[in-house]
């Protein structure tokens, strides 16, 4: 594997890949692997002749009081583990390298944002179109891999790929789990260990919600009083959101029919864990 720290030399790697008639599939990532990023790489492994992947903690998609500069990070270990996960580059571009300059155009959001984590987030999702049209275009891949743990990005990453008529194909792959249910998360780092405990009955909520709909449950309201009630009286998280939308334009729904999103997010002390689950109904 190959550590890459230029514009320059990313974007004359992936062009020489090309020109050979070989697909690249590739993981944005901001480090900190965990095994929903390896995950990731192993699917890009398995379907491409080259995969690349970046870290890069992008500064634009954080607000001014969350964890810019207290974000995880460790590179030696994250080169190591790419290794190990198949990844043949590893794009590792500083803030000076990404953003050379003051921004003079402006990428903004407005659809599939005004929910969920995007509604108390301004400007979270703006950061991470602009950075992503950066990558995309200086990676130029055949596909790209992102974890449905995060199912909003996704949503919006697809409008990306759609409306800018990028050539890449949108990979989603299943949220990765801990043995006990909970999401991997970079973020899992911050939870006491009492919280580590509870913090599996985000999962479990989900999956009662589940149980309740596959044995007939149709009333929006009522899945929802049931997660929250699952949550509240089993962690001391406190709740941030439970929602339902069609899946993946997050549009507002009225009864359980075609493919939908259940969402939820919690705030521990020091760490706010999302979840979800998508479904289908004829």
């Amino acid at each position: 594997m190959k550590v890459i720290t230029t514009r320059q030399e990313i974007q004359n790697i992936s062009l020489h890949h090309k020109q050979k008639g070989r697909t690249i599939g590739f993981v944005p990532t901001m480090g900190y692997l965990h095994e929903g990023h390896l995950t990731l790489a192993s699917k890009a492994r398995e379907n491409n002749d080259i995969v690349i992947m970046s870290i890069f903690v992008n500064p634009l998609q954080f607000g001014p009081n969350e964890d810019f500069e207290t974000y995880p990070r460790d590179l030696k270990r994250d080169e190591q583990l790419a290794e190990n996960a198949g990844v043949d580059y590893l794009f590792v571009p500083s803030v000076e390298e990404m953003y050379p300059n003051s921004l003079s155009i402006q990428m903004t959001v407005y659809n599939r944002v005004n929910v969920l984590c995007g509604k108390k987030r301004e400007g979270h999702f703006d950061g991470v179109v602009t950075v992503l049209t950066k990558l995309f275009h200086l990676v130029s891949p055949n596909r790209v891999y992102f974890g449905l743990k995060d199912a909003q990005q996704v949503a919006v990453v697809d409008s990306l790929i759609e409306d800018f008529f990028f050539p890449i194909e949108l990979v989603p792959v299943d949220t990765v789990r801990e043995e006990d249910g909970l999401a991997k998360s970079s973020r899992n780092v911050y939870l006491n260990a009492q919280e580590r405990k509870e913090a599996t009955q985000l999962h479990k909520s989900l999956q009662t919600a589940r149980s309740s709909i596959e044995n007939g449950e149709r009333d929006i309201n009522k899945i929802i009083s049931e997660i929250e009630n699952h949550i509240n009286t089993t962690t001391s998280g406190t709740i941030e959101y439970i929602e339902i939308y069609q899946y993946p334009s997050l549009k507002p729904i009225t009864e359980l029919k075609g493919k939908f999103i259940i969402a939820i997010a919690v705030q521990f002390s020091k760490a706010r864990l999302i979840d979800n689950l998508i479904m289908e109904l004829a």
